[in-house]
C-alpha cells in the first residue's frame, strides 16, 4: 500500500519564489536518490504555509528518505529555504491512483 508523507511548513513570502524555483531540482535529486519515491505535490496555504504531499512505495522507503535528510545539494538547498517546520505526518493511501 502506498504511503503518503504530509509535511506542513512555513516559508517567508519574500522567499516563496526562490523556494518554488528550487523545487524542480530538489525533486530530480529525490528521483535519483530516494528509493520508492513515487510523486509529490506542493500546496500553498494562507499565511506563508505550505503542505508538501509526498507519495512513497512503502513506509520503509519513507523512513530511509528521512534518514538521508538533506544529503544532496539541491535537496539541502530546498530544505534551507524552509523557515519553520509546522508538522509532519505519515499515512496510507486507501483510494485513487498515484503516478
Amino acid at each position: 500500500m502506498v504511503t503518503v508523507e504530509l509535511t506542513r511548513f512555513r516559508v517567508a513570502s519574500q522567499r516563496a519564489e526562490e523556494m518554488l524555483a528550487a523545487r524542480p531540482a530538489m525533486l530530480r535529486d529525490f528521483e535519483a536518490d530516494r528509493e520508492g519515491f513515487l510523486d509529490a505535490r506542493l500546496v500553498q496555504l494562507p499565511d506563508d504555509e505550505w503542505v508538501d504531499i509526498v507519495f512513497w512505495r512503502s513506509p520503509e522507503d519513507l523512513a530511509a528518505s528521512r534518514a538521508k535528510g538533506g544529503n544532496l545539494p539541491y535537496i539541502r538547498a530546498f530544505f534551507e529555504l524552509i523557515d519553520e517546520l509546522v508538522s509532519s505526518e505519515e499515512g496510507r493511501v486507501l483510494d485513487g491512483r498515484v503516478r
